[in-house]
């Protein structure tokens, strides 16, 4: 939980920022639960009062790694990954929601197309961010590569390995990459009636994949969206946002964020008092 600012905010931070800032009133922490108390004096404790303030609620869930379908198999340490992780919230989940990672930044194009989606009835959506604006200076990244009908429905994520930027572009294993190609940053847009579907495959993959991988196998949302699609039990609508995506990738990646942060507050992207605009 790197701070990005001179004011310590982290990540985070700006993403419940954008959030709230796009309507979005209802904020789920979804962190193990032995991290809790670090977690609020890092981060929590503040927000909540920032959120109350705004009539934004907050929750918290906490991913278990005892909280499954089946057996823990002897030895295993790893998460079970995103798609358990965003279970664990089911219960406190009534409305349709945004999911994110917690260490990335998005922009705001991201959250205000998304919220705009779901309230007007939509149902599942993707913020697709382009290639180009979510790569690293300091080494390849993994990115899922989206393919779209002409409505703009996703119809697959193909994961593509160390893509790397070149002179003109960028490659992976030697092989020319579209850098307006739009990548999914795992910005989902999803309703309480996912869940339950989120749920039923996370007792099928109890019972096919985990036997197979027991210490490794991973319950990944963009995997099983990715099934629902080629089965077509599932439509998923690809908002494009030209925001540019930060991560750390690598240790180098942090100065360059920091950076960037530095260049948005002194654009007026953000106020140095984060919440004060709102």
């Amino acid at each position: 939980m790197e701070p990005v600012d001179a004011s310590n905010h982290i990540i985070m931070d700006y993403s419940i920022h954008d959030a709230i800032e796009a309507d979005f009133n209802h904020v789920v922490f979804i962190i193990r639960k032995d991290i809790e108390k670090e977690f609020k004096e890092v981060i929590g404790d503040r927000i909540a009062s920032i959120c109350s303030a705004h009539n934004v609620t907050v929750d918290y869930a906490f991913q278990d790694i005892k909280d499954i379908p089946g057996t823990l198999p002897e030895g295993r340490t790893k998460p079970w990954g995103t798609g358990q992780a965003v279970l664990a919230a089911k219960k406190v989940i009534k409305t349709p929601f945004i999911v994110i990672n917690a260490d990335d930044y998005y922009g705001k194009e991201g959250f205000k197309a998304v919220h705009e989606y779901l309230v007007n009835g939509g149902k599942s959506c993707m913020a697709g961010f382009v290639l180009k604006n979510t790569l690293s200076d300091n080494g390849g990244v993994t990115r899922g590569i989206c393919k779209m009908d002409e409505e703009n429905n996703l119809t697959e994520v193909v994961e593509t390995k160390n893509i790397v930027k070149t002179a003109n572009g960028a490659e992976a294993a030697g092989v020319a990459v579209a850098v307006d190609s739009l990548v999914s940053m795992n910005m989902w847009g999803l309703t309480p009636d996912f869940l339950d579907v989120l749920e039923q495959g996370f007792k099928e993959f109890f019972k096919t994949e985990v036997p197979e991988n027991p210490l490794k196998a991973e319950y990944l949302i963009p995997i099983f969206i990715g099934e629902l699609l080629s089965e077509g039990k599932m439509s998923v609508k690809v908002l494009k946002t030209n925001d540019t995506w930060y991560g750390m990738t690598y240790h180098e990646d942090v100065a360059a964020v920091k950076d960037s942060f530095k260049k948005m507050l002194e654009n007026g992207v953000y106020k140095a008092d984060l919440f004060s605009d709102l």
